[in-house]
């Protein structure tokens, strides 16, 4: 039994990564079982805990297993204990021929296969981060998601990249006709503010057990800055508006107003605008005028008051008094 001696009281399993270098990771909660990517080597090194990015579950590394990666290991192993007993068997065949015309013939044939193994293939996901804080290379369905190395939760960052990415839109329209122009800056407006939507929502769905009304917390759109400034400061006890100085806040609120004239009056200014905006230089059924260097101040803005939001509502989960500021109601 030379062959199964070898194998040891170990079998070392490689594990094939896909055709980017990542590798499946799958959250063992039974609520849970998201499925996720990470390329090892990348984020913190030596650290045996991992935090799922949907749930945000902590355990040891070793419990991320995806069912199929195990079903793999264990049919990996029986393959070559089977393999290796096969080869054991094999060398003790033998033939003995029958002598004479009475004479008795034996011999031992073995037969089979080794059990086969049953490969895999690592999924397709949806959008691939690498983490701002330990740099970790993770992909997950949807956007949002906690680093499955370090813990940070990476909508600040998706806030941020969204931005950007509204930026590059203001620079582009510098370089085409006045008409598409407009229509890029206008576009930048608008993505700005479902960008900060998204963020706000998702930020607050995390924090939600914090808030005095956890369920309205889920619920809050961020939309009208006024309005979720009011709910934030009822249920979560601060005024995140304190992230702005007072000209930046009501640029950006007058830029929100803005974009909902954009999405629901095709642009043209109704008196609900001015008397939310006191915009002097606004005319009841004339289109509104948005200038791309408001659109670019509104981006810096909107990073502070996303890094501000985080910062407080990180601040609670501490259990440390926050700041509070109504100057802007």
């Amino acid at each position: 039994m030379n062959n199964l001696k070898r194998l040891g009281d170990k079998i070392s399993i490689p594990i094939p990564l896909d055709e980017n270098g990542y590798i499946g990771r799958e959250c063992p909660q039974s609520d849970c079982e998201g499925y996720f990517k990470i390329i090892s080597g990348t984020g913190l090194k030596g650290d045996p805990l991992f935090h799922c990015p949907y749930c945000g579950y902590k355990a040891n590394q070793k419990q991320f297993w995806t069912k199929e990666q195990i079903e793999y290991a264990k049919s990996f192993a029986i393959n070559q204990i089977t393999g290796a007993l096969l080869k054991d068997l094999k060398s003790m065949e033998f033939e003995h021929r029958s002598q004479g015309s009475f004479g008795i013939g034996i011999s031992l044939k073995v037969t089979g296969k080794p059990h086969a193994i049953r490969y895999y293939r690592e999924k397709k996901l949806e959008t691939e981060i690498v983490c701002d804080r330990c740099t970790l290379r993770y992909a997950i369905y949807g956007v949002f998601a906690f680093c499955p190395d370090c813990g940070t939760h990476n909508s600040l960052q998706i806030l941020e990249k969204n931005l950007e990415l509204a930026e590059k839109e203001i620079v582009l329209s510098t370089t085409v006709q006045a008409e598409l122009s407009a229509c890029l800056i206008a576009d930048a407006l608008e993505n700005m503010v479902s960008a900060f939507d998204g963020f706000g929502r998702e930020i607050l769905r995390v924090y939600a057990s914090l808030a005095t009304a956890p369920d309205k917390a889920e619920n809050l759109s961020f939309q009208n800055l006024i309005r979720a400034q009011k709910r934030i400061q009822e249920i979560f006890d601060f005024d995140f508006a304190f992230g702005l100085t007072d000209s930046e806040w009501e640029l950006a609120c007058r830029c929100f107003q803005k974009r909902h004239l954009l999405a629901h009056k095709m642009g043209v200014v109704d008196e609900a605008y001015l008397k939310l905006t006191n915009d002097p230089y606004a005319v009841i059924g004339r289109k509104i005028h948005i200038d791309s260097g408001e659109v670019v101040t509104l981006a810096s803005s909107l990073k502070k008051l996303g890094a501000y939001l985080t910062q407080q509502l990180e601040i609670k989960k501490k259990g440390t008094p926050s700041i509070m500021k109504s100057d802007h109601i």
